[in-house]
């Protein structure tokens, strides 16, 4: 089989997108009777000096626009022009677009990956004419593709729901933490870890975005009303690329903190490298994660992943991939969340418990088994024409 897979996200690890580019690259790659594979990139000076010697069966390929383009507009020719061009052009058996942008003309037989359908969810995340423009443009590609995958049940009923696609054509493959995130026993690591952040005793952490659903503003107000004596014995440790200025989108999350008093009690650690996660998980008392909406949910896979006990919201895909390995909670509720996250900091049996049951929740995922299931979706597409 000859593979075909947008590459518009691999230098961007940043992003969800990319990280789970390269996984399923990587992944394909391991595979002792995988395809023979083509990843496309856009090209630029940047992007080339970007350029893996991947060898073997995996070849990179790198396409541009005829003319100078703006950064949108090279991304959509680029996705829409270049890309199925260079798959019909290359032979390609299947062409497989890891992101919701899929070409409404395929030249090959198109698997997508919808990670999720936040813009058509979220009022919030519609943005601009253009954007919604964009994303009625997607839609319409996906609803031709061959097969979809996605990484969750929750977003598969979503997908069936809002773009009218046949069950048969949408393929559930769960995502998983890397083999990177285990528990960290080392305690010359744990306490490198808080010497680097400035951490000391307890601390519940939450790592991850700033976006409005990420839902900050509910943990530091349930965290405000924690019992005096709780708050003292433990900072809430928030992780992430801050906000440059605060806006209802991107809401600042130490503006939140000086309005209800938590200055002192709340250590903002900034981006966090992912050779340091693991650490910073596993030195964590709870792991908190009220999100308001997720396709999949990775942070709180990876935490539990560590072994570190676990709350987290009850919407969307996060009890699937919690399961029982996580307390969930309402993420509106702010004195249930409070609630949840006093039971557990009082309660160390329960909370050892729970940890206990996220490791083993998390061992039933594997990016094996993900490439695995991928392999079976793209020979299903290589052999219905």
């Amino acid at each position: 089989m000859r593979l075909g897979i947008n590459g518009f996200f691999w230098g961007q690890e940043i992003t969800g997108s990319g990280q789970y580019t390269r996984q399923l690259v990587h992944g394909l790659m391991a595979i002792p009777d995988g395809p023979e594979c083509l990843l496309f990139r856009p090209k630029s000076r940047e992007v080339e000096k970007d350029a893996v010697a991947l060898g073997g069966k995996m070849q990179e390929r790198f396409l541009s626009p005829p003319l100078p383009l703006t950064e949108n507009l090279s991304k959509l020719w680029f996705e829409q022009i270049s890309f199925p061009r260079a798959c019909l052009g290359q032979g390609v058996d299947v062409a497989h677009i890891p992101y919701f942008a899929s070409p409404l003309q395929a030249g090959s037989r198109t698997v997508v990956t919808i990670h999720d359908l936040i813009p058509l969810i979220l009022p919030a995340y519609r943005g601009s004419i253009l954007v919604r423009l964009y994303t009625q443009l997607v839609v319409a590609a996906a609803r031709r593709a061959t097969a979809i995958m996605t990484d969750s049940h929750s977003s598969k009923k979503d997908i069936t729901e809002l773009l009218g696609i046949p069950p048969d054509r949408v393929h559930v493959i769960h995502l998983a933490a890397r083999e990177m995130f285990k528990p960290v026993r080392d305690s010359e690591r744990l306490n490198m870890t808080r010497q680097k952040y400035g951490l000391q005793g307890e601390y519940i952490l939450y790592l991850g975005g700033f976006d409005r659903r990420k839902n900050l503003k509910t943990l530091l107000a349930a965290f405000a009303s924690m019992d005096d004596s709780l708050r003292a014995r433990a900072h809430l440790v928030i992780g992430g690329h801050l906000p440059q200025e605060s806006s209802p989108f991107f809401p600042d999350p130490r503006v939140i903190v000086e309005r209800l008093g938590l200055q002192g009690r709340v250590s903002f650690v900034g981006s966090v490298p992912e050779k340091e996660k693991p650490a910073l998980y596993s030195g964590a008392t709870l792991f908190v994660f009220p999100s308001l909406y997720e396709g999949f949910g990775l942070p709180p896979l990876e935490a539990m992943a560590c072994g570190t006990a676990v709350i987290a919201s009850d919407r969307s895909s996060l009890p699937e991939i919690g399961g029982e390995g996580a307390l969930l909670v309402d993420p509106d509720d702010v004195h249930g969340l409070a609630r949840a996250m006093t039971s557990l900091m009082e309660d160390e049996r329960r909370r050892r418990e729970l940890a206990a049951k996220g490791l083993k929740q998390a061992q039933r995922f594997s990016w094996q088994k993900t490439v695995a299931e991928t392999m079976a979706v793209y020979r299903s597409v290589a052999a219905s024409y």
